[in-house]
């Protein structure tokens, strides 16, 4: 590969990998540590300021039937249910926050993935439902 591509390459990864580390260090910084020390998660406002940007992935944790009522633009859908069978498409070594429909389920699911080394796990904090009644917009699943 010649040297002028290399470096291009070069370039656009560490380019790439300062995005999503400004993202996630926004992320982190409004992120909230519980009593216990060990829980992690992000308000509404910080998950729509990602959702926007793209560069986090959000799985929507909720189940299809739940999924059918409207889902946040850019949500990655992952039924709780399937996690495990699908655990192979969260990134262990990367920013991921998790929602659901008021944040117990995703607390859950973060709390099991951190015993897993999923150490860059956060969960959302009022879920869709806030999301709801903050009046904001939802999208069909197909549409996401």
């Amino acid at each position: 590969m010649p040297r002028r591509h290399l470096l291009q390459r070069t370039a656009a990864v560490v380019l790439g990998s300062t995005l999503v580390s400004a993202a996630w260090a926004q992320a982190n910084a409004n992120a909230t540590t519980t009593n216990n020390g060990n829980s992690k998660f992000v308000d509404l406002e910080t998950v729509r300021a990602t959702l926007k940007e793209g560069k986090v992935p959000v799985f929507d944790i909720r189940e299809p039937a739940e999924h059918a009522t409207g889902v946040a633009a850019g949500a990655r859908l992952l039924p709780m249910s399937q996690i495990g069978a699908r655990l192979a498409e969260i990134p262990k070594d990367q920013p991921v926050l998790l929602m659901c429909n008021t944040q117990n389920r995703s607390r859950k699911v973060a709390e099991a993935l951190w015993e897993r080394g999923y150490t860059h796990v956060r969960y959302v904090q009022g879920g869709m439902s806030q999301w709801t009644a903050n009046g904001w917009p939802k999208v069909p699943p197909t549409q996401r």
